[in-house]
């Protein structure tokens, strides 16, 4: 079964993934401890470095592109310097970027960290600072978006709909790319982080544990009640399977059969940062998924990237040569 994961590797590369939806672009200023300010009782830091890291739908693009796919982005970001970084920074992995629309009214979504070490103590976050724009799209940035989503859509392998209730997938755009995907039989994964029963008819669902309480009304989910809001996520969103990640506890896996499969972690003991895990996954299952595997396959491949991107510090991407090395040296069936 593993030398089936091994065979799927190869098949990744150049697949052609459009993913829509919030980019995000991770700004991290990192500073040195200097002293306690008089002013006060917080700590003054002297600025050291400065950078930009996708996330978001845009770290979703990035994970894609590091596992060997053919990127298309679909999404905004302003005319700023955290835009004009994130642009940059997909650029330069090779994500087609024309699908970026520049929204004059809104700037880009930043959440920036401010991260603080001494000469002997480990960095650690201070605070997040979030710059968003709550407010749908405007008619014409829409209308932007979803013309360069019909431009490139017929060439494309898989479909990400990337929703962290920024409205970038927008009620018309989300319909009309699952009708599309249903009627050309393009496999269609959603990750929606507030909204997922708003996505019926989309091929596979993405949830983690809290998310498919959260869409179900439920205020916690233990391994019973799981099975059962699995089932139901299935059904009303008539989807062909849905993927719940369980943190330490693993993933469930539900299709349309009726088989629901548990897949545990590949590596408990070297968890370092969750951070981005779940675009991870969502770019695994979906490449596999373009290659032609199974949900099964699909998802344990997936299971594997998160594997090697939660032993790396904060939003992280996982290589096909990483992913081999982790499938290769694992030691379970």
């Amino acid at each position: 079964m593993l030398q089936t994961l091994l065979e799927l590797v190869p098949k990744l590369k150049d697949k052609k993934i459009m993913v829509i939806g919030d980019m995000v672009a991770d700004v991290y200023l990192e500073g040195k401890i200097a002293r306690i300010s008089r002013e006060a009782p917080v700590l003054i830091l002297e600025h050291s470095a400065e950078h930009v890291v996708p996330g978001g739908a845009a770290n979703a693009t990035y994970n894609v592109a590091a596992l060997g796919g053919e990127v298309f982005a679909m999404g905004v970001v302003g005319d700023d310097y955290a835009g004009n970084q994130l642009r940059q920074e997909l650029g330069d992995k090779g994500i087609h970027t024309d699908g970026l629309i520049s929204g004059p009214d809104r700037p880009t979504i930043t959440k920036t960290r401010i991260m603080a070490g001494g000469q002997a103590t480990v960095r650690q976050q201070i605070v997040r600072i979030d710059r968003e724009c709550k407010q749908p799209f405007s008619e014409e940035t829409e209308e932007k978006i979803v013309k360069s989503i019909k431009e490139n859509l017929s060439a494309m392998a898989a479909v990400v709909l990337s929703d962290y209730g920024s409205h970038t997938v927008s009620s018309r755009i989300r319909d009309y790319v699952i009708a599309y995907c249903k009627e050309m039989q393009i496999p269609c994964i959603v990750d929606s982080r507030y909204d997922v029963m708003s996505y019926k008819g989309v091929t596979v669902v993405k949830q983690n544990e809290s998310e498919a309480a959260a869409a179900l009304g439920l205020k916690t989910v233990d391994a019973v009640s799981l099975q059962h809001a699995g089932k139901i996520i299935l059904e009303r969103l008539e989807a062909e399977a849905v993927l719940i990640s369980r943190g330490p506890d693993g993933m469930m896996l539900f299709e349309r059969s009726g088989k629901i499969s548990n897949i545990p972690v590949t590596n408990k003991s070297e968890v370092y940062d969750v951070t981005g895990a779940g675009d991870t996954v969502v770019a695994a299952m979906t490449l596999a998924l373009a290659a032609g595997a199974s949900y099964y396959d699909a998802a344990r491949l997936s299971n594997f990237a998160a594997g090697i991107v939660v032993r790396k510090p904060g939003t992280a991407t996982s290589s096909p040569e990483e992913l081999r090395e982790a499938i290769g040296n694992h030691d379970g069936a």
